[in-house]
C-alpha cells in the first residue's frame, strides 16, 4: 500500500478508501458469506433429514373402524407416532386404493372382525420412510390393544432403489447442473445476446436431462422410467434453475449467487419430499416445498415413476411459472444482465 505525500502514514480514511477499491474487500465479504453458507447448508440439512418425525399422516380406513377395538389400535398409532392419523374413511378398498394412487394417503386401515383384527397396508412409493416408520409401529400397537395385524406394501419401491432416494438424486442434479450451467454461461460466453442466452440455456437442459436419464435408466438401471416423460420433467427442471439464476443474475450481478444457493438449495431441496417424505417434515417446510422448483420436480417425477395414469397438474405449473417469471424478469431488465453484444460486428474491409 502506497503512502502519502512525502512518505508520511496513511490516515484511517485513506486506508479504508483504498481496502474498498482493492480485491481484499469482496475476497473479505467471500469469505465470511462462505462460513455463513456452510453453517446453513448443514443446518438445513440436519434440522430437516437427521430426524425425521411424522405430523400428521393421511390414512384411508375401511371396514369396522368406529368398533371399540378399532379405535384402540388407531388411538394407539397416533400414541406410538407421536402424530395423528388423518383419517379419511372409504366406502371399500377400491377406493382406498385409488386415494393412495392419487397419493392423498399414505396407508390403509382394513379393521375386520369387529376390530380384532387388522390389515395395514403401506406404501413404499410413497413414501418410504413414512411406511417404515408406520410398519414398524403397527405390531407393537396390536400386541399391546389386543388386535392381529397384518402390514403388507401394495406399492413397493423399484429394486434398483430400495430406499427411495433415486428420484431425489435425479432432480437434485437437474436442479445443480441447471444453475451451474447459467453461471458458466455467463464465464464463458458472456457476449450472448438475451434471445440466446434462453436459448442455449434450454439447450443444455434437453441434453443434460436426456444424459442424466440415460445414465440412471440404461447404464445403471437404478429406475425403470417412463423415458420421455422423465426426460421433460428433468429438462424443464433444468431450464426452470438456469433460468433463476439468470434472474438474480439480472437483479443482484455478482451476488446472484446467494439468493439462487439459498432457494434452490438450502430451503428448496430440503424440503421436496425426495429424501424425506413431506409428513415427516417440519409442517411449515412441507408446505413451502412443493411450490419450489425442487419440489415440484421431485412430485412430478415420483408421480410418473410410480403412479402411471394419476400425473397432476400442479408440479408442471409450478415449474413452469417459476419458469416464465425468471425469463420475463430478464427479459425486462436484460440491459441489466452484465453480458450481451453492445452492437452487431463491422462489415469486413
Amino acid at each position: 500500500m502506497p503512502h502519502g505525500a512525502h512518505g508520511r502514514t496513511p490516515t484511517r480514511g485513506e486506508r479504508w478508501a483504498w481496502f474498498k477499491e482493492s480485491p481484499f474487500l469482496p475476497a473479505s465479504v467471500l469469505v465470511l458469506i462462505l462460513a455463513a453458507s456452510a453453517g446453513l447448508f448443514a443446518g438445513s440439512y440436519t434440522y430437516t433429514m437427521a430426524n425425521p418425525t411424522p405430523r400428521h399422516v393421511p390414512t384411508a380406513v375401511i371396514g369396522a373402524y368406529d368398533t371399540v377395538r378399532g379405535k384402540a389400535f388407531i388411538d394407539g398409532m397416533e400414541k406410538a407416532l407421536d402424530a395423528s392419523l388423518r383419517i379419511r374413511a372409504y366406502d371399500g378398498r377400491a377406493a382406498a386404493v385409488e386415494a393412495v394412487d392419487e397419493q392423498k394417503v399414505f396407508a390403509i386401515l382394513d379393521v375386520r372382525e369387529a376390530g380384532r383384527a387388522v390389515t395395514l397396508d403401506v406404501s413404499g412409493a410413497s413414501g418410504a420412510s413414512v411406511a417404515e416408520i408406520i410398519a414398524k409401529a403397527a405390531p407393537a400397537v396390536g400386541r399391546a390393544t389386543g388386535v392381529a395385524v397384518t402390514v403388507k406394501d401394495i406399492k413397493p419401491l423399484q429394486a434398483g432403489d430400495p430406499r427411495g432416494l433415486a428420484i431425489f438424486y435425479v432432480s437434485l442434479a437437474a436442479v445443480i447442473i441447471g444453475f451451474v450451467g447459467a453461471i458458466q454461461l455467463s464465464v464463458h460466453a458472456r457476449d450472448l445476446n438475451p434471445l440466446e442466452r434462453i436459448a442455449f440455456t434450454a439447450a443444455y437442459a434437453l441434453l443434460g436431462a436426456f444424459v442424466i436419464a440415460a445414465v440412471v435408466d440404461w447404464v445403471l438401471g437404478a429406475l425403470d422410467l417412463p423415458f420421455v416423460e422423465s426426460w421433460l420433467i428433468l429438462a424443464l427442471t433444468m431450464f426452470t434453475s438456469g433460468m433463476v439464476f439468470t434472474m438474480f443474475n439480472t437483479l443482484f450481478g455478482r451476488w446472484a449467487m446467494l439468493p439462487t444457493w439459498g432457494l434452490m438449495v438450502l430451503l428448496g431441496n430440503p424440503s421436496s419430499g425426495g429424501a424425506v417424505s413431506w409428513p415427516l417434515l417440519p409442517s411449515a417446510l412441507g408446505a413451502i416445498g412443493r411450490w419450489l422448483p425442487p419440489g415440484a420436480s421431485v412430485n412430478a417425477q415420483h408421480t410418473a415413476v410410480y403412479f402411471a395414469g394419476h400425473q397432476h397438474v400442479f408440479p408442471f405449473l409450478v415449474l413452469a411459472c417459476w419458469a416464465m417469471v425468471s425469463c420475463g424478469v430478464f427479459w425486462t431488465w436484460r440491459h441489466r444482465h452484465p453480458g450481451g453484444r453492445t452492437g452487431a460486428p463491422a462489415h469486413a474491409a
